[in-house]
């Protein structure tokens, strides 16, 4: 208890950036990447913000090198993209190697293909194909065919907004007992109608740029996105002298089982999930320097996500921000981005700011930090709370 897993390799697509330089630029420079909708043909998009990756599928397919006859969905072509990064940044050239795994998580997976032509299934044999990927499960074994994993353990994780945190922490756990030797782990899910029904049916999703833990915050904005770690046990750093970004030094899952769609207003399951990756870490809360909170802007998840912190640090609440307000909420992939995000945050002793922040809640007195600020930082908190109270923790440090 208390070793970390080595991070070797980081690869991530968003509404601000395109590769890992992008994206950390964005956020020093407080530039967010929500807008209007553009490439879903939506009867919403003049009602709701969203963080978009502008690229069209045939853009994304050219980047892979497809033929025109794929059956692709854009969560596939988006996870591939980062998965890729991330593989050539732990300067993987042979993954037969070692033992080595994919996990993968996904909420929206194949939707947006098969919703596109779901009339058309029983009139055109040409669209029948995307039958085949619209479950979850398709998406992961895309991203192992383009990463060139075959024999080895490849699966798809999809726990709601914790699924990508939820895969980091399966793939550590495979290195800790031995199961693989290496791990690329993450999540990828795109935009669909099917998403921006569903979110506004709930009533949460908001006609501006989200306000995280603002106590006018109206909603979340939806975001597309996926990212990819490379987890490596320590007989690989060693015998590869591998250059190693971050550990993996703690996690946590819990279930607070309060209702489908919403986090208990005490926020039990955060809270739970946070001590547990405290305790596996072997950590006191008070190393921790900052937390990556979950942070979504709706009424529900900042209540919850605050009183949690609060249970779990008392008075002595750390510097935390949310960085939804960049990207949007980008569902199964957010445990992802963000620990893209937390190792960013630690190597450069930055805590990036919470924008849109004005009039704290009016329920306690935390703050987040709104200004990029400089600051050591050993120890990083990630929140990733989902639906039906699926709650998850992650916790990255400088050391092992």
């Amino acid at each position: 208890m208390g070793k970390g897993t080595a991070i070797t390799g980081m690869g991530i697509i968003s509404a601000i950036g395109n590769n890992v330089a992008e994206n950390y630029q964005a956020l020093v420079e407080g530039k967010s990447g929500i807008g209007r909708i553009s490439h879903v043909d939506t009867v919403h998009k003049n009602e709701i913000m969203v963080g978009e990756i502008l690229f069209t599928n045939d853009e994304l397919e050219g980047q892979l090198g497809l033929n025109t006859d794929n059956n692709y969905p854009r969560t596939a072509l988006l996870g591939a993209i980062a998965a890729k990064q991330a593989v050539a940044d732990a300067n993987i050239t042979d993954m037969r190697k070692y033992r080595t795994g994919l996990i993968s998580a996904t909420s929206v997976g194949g939707m947006d293909r098969t919703e596109k032509y779901y009339y058309e299934y029983l009139e055109n044999d040409a669209h029948r194909k995307y039958i085949e990927s619209h479950h979850a499960g398709d998406s992961t074994q895309k991203i192992a065919e383009q990463l060139g994993i075959k024999q080895s353990l490849v699966t798809t994780i999809s726990t709601a907004c914790s699924s990508a945190a939820n895969a980091i922490m399966f793939g550590a756990r495979l290195i800790k007992t031995g199961r693989l030797d290496r791990v690329i782990v993450g999540g990828a899910d795109c935009l669909s109608k099917f998403t921006i029904n569903g979110f506004k049916t709930l009533m949460i999703l908001s006609d501006a740029c989200n306000t995280p833990f603002d106590d006018n915050r109206k909603g979340l904005n939806l975001g597309e996105a996926a990212a990819f770690l490379v987890l490596e046990s320590d007989t690989v750093v060693k015998e590869q002298n591998k250059k190693v970004l971050a550990y993996l030094k703690g996690y946590g899952n819990a279930n607070d089982a309060y209702h489908q769609t919403a986090s208990s207003e005490n926020g039990d399951g955060a809270a739970l999930a946070m001590k547990k990756a405290l305790q596996v870490a072997n950590l006191n809360p008070g190393y921790i320097d900052y937390i990556n909170a979950h942070g979504t802007a709706t009424e529900n998840n900042d209540l919850s996500e605050g009183r949690a912190i609060q249970q779990v640090f008392g008075g002595t609440v750390p510097d935390f921000s949310s960085t939804k307000a960049f990207t949007g909420h980008t569902l199964a992939a957010a445990g992802a981005i963000e620990a893209v995000y937390s190792v960013l945050a630690l190597q450069n002793h930055i805590i990036f700011p919470n924008l849109n922040f004005t009039t704290p809640m009016k329920e306690f007195d935390l703050v987040p930090v709104t200004r990029t600020k400089g600051k050591k930082l050993n120890r990083v908190l990630s929140n990733s709370l989902g639906f039906g109270g699926n709650c998850s923790t992650l916790i990255f440090s400088k050391e092992a």
